[in-house]
């Protein structure tokens, strides 16, 4: 019996003090992070000082020599000189109409008894697609006049001019 009573004893002081050694070993997950926090927080204090003393020995700006909101001050306008006579004053300038952007992406060809009808894939100014033949009238100024292969003729209804548009 005294046998039984100190092997029991041994087992209980050897279990109590296996506890008492994992529980001092343990960490838990919050104090790693604030551990790292810590150090994260003493780098930033370093780089911080860094910077202060670097922003101390740089120079200072200086003040702008344009400001792009406020007008320059207005001069006083030029003496005006005398109006010319009618018979000297230039002739008013003709308003120039301009020709609108047309381009030829692309001839089709159909065959029908007559022979080969071409018919001009044509783009204009706002993205539009015409699909002309020769006789049509395109953008009420001008008249197919051919269209061949690779290029169409195109007369200004107003001035009589052609214009050429060639395939790209």
């Amino acid at each position: 019996m005294l046998l039984g009573t100190a092997a029991c004893s041994a087992w209980l002081a050897s279990a109590a003090g296996v506890a008492r050694q994992a529980q001092e070993v343990r960490t838990t997950p919050r104090q790693i992070e604030a551990a790292q926090f810590d150090a994260l927080a003493a780098d930033m204090q370093t780089q911080a000082g860094r910077l202060r003393e670097r922003l101390a020995q740089a120079p200072a700006p200086r003040e702008a020599i344009r400001n792009p909101f406020r007008f320059a001050e207005r001069r006083p306008a030029a003496v005006r000189q005398r109006p010319l006579p009618l018979s000297e004053a230039p002739p008013p300038a003709v308003p120039q109409i301009r020709e609108p952007a047309l381009q030829l992406i692309g001839v089709a060809e159909t065959n029908t008894m007559d022979g080969p009808v071409r018919t001009a894939l044509i783009t204009g100014g706002h993205s539009e697609l015409m699909m002309v033949t020769v006789g049509q009238r395109i953008l009420s100024r001008y008249d197919v006049v051919a269209v061949g292969a690779d290029a169409v003729e195109l007369k200004d209804v107003g001035t009589g001019a052609i214009r050429r548009l060639i395939l790209q």
